[in-house]
């Protein structure tokens, strides 16, 4: 009869043997040195054989018992790391969507808040000509034609150009008016009353700001980095 050592116990058959365990040696029929080298391997092996025949069946059935349960184990362990992983992409996603749409509602209120600013704005063809116009009466003109979130930007321009004098002239190079234009004939493009109307320099520099920079901000931005415009 051959032996078949298995950690654990050994099941002794004349034929085949189904084990449990990790094999550590088989003897099919001889007497080369491989048996005796594989049971010197397993320190803690039994033989089935040693065991009690009325203990044998219990021995096999327990050793089957705990190979299920480990393969059990395994598997749970593999489906639980699976399900989180899942549940943290899952995660990640549902919290991109949640910051894609707060962003989406930032930049529409955002747009909306610039349309009700822009809705509000006046034209210069609404104040009526007079003679003169004070710093006073030329900011508040402006504060009317200007988008709310615009107006420090455009302020913060015009008092270092001008100090809001709609008719500085500058006796080197002849940039006139509240934005300094050069030349100041351009500014006719806004209204030939370019020359005694603030409300027409002030529509004409807005124009101009929002052409070339975007908005009074972009222009304004641009001033503090290289001192013009």
């Amino acid at each position: 009869m051959s032996r078949i050592s298995v950690r654990g116990f050994a099941v002794a058959s004349a034929t085949a043997v189904t084990t449990v365990g990790a094999v550590v040696g088989v003897a099919a029929g001889n007497t080369q040195a491989a048996d005796d080298n594989f049971e010197a391997t397993a320190a803690d092996t039994t033989l089935l054989a040693d065991i009690p025949v009325g203990e044998q069946a219990q021995v096999q059935v327990s050793s089957l018992s705990q190979q299920a349960d480990a393969q059990a184990a395994a598997a749970d362990s593999t489906a639980r790391k699976a399900a989180e992983e899942s549940a943290r992409i899952q995660a990640a996603k549902d919290a991109e969507a949640k910051k894609k749409a707060a962003d989406k509602a930032e930049q529409e209120r955002k747009d909306k808040e610039l349309r009700a600013n822009r809705a509000s704005v006046r034209d210069a063809s609404d104040f009526a000509a007079q003679g003169s116009y004070s710093i006073s009466e030329v900011k508040a003109m402006a504060r009317q034609m200007i988008p709310a979130d615009q107006f420090q930007c455009f302020s913060n321009i015009v008092d270092h150009e001008s100090g809001w004098n709609y008719r500085a002239t500058n006796p080197s190079s002849g940039a006139y008016g509240l934005m300094q234009a050069l030349p100041g004939s351009k500014m006719v493009s806004a209204g030939a009353d370019w020359r005694t109307n603030p409300a027409t320099q002030i529509k004409w520099g807005l124009s101009y700001m929002e052409g070339r920079y975007d908005s009074p901000c972009g222009a304004w931005s641009f001033w503090q980095a290289n001192h013009w415009y």
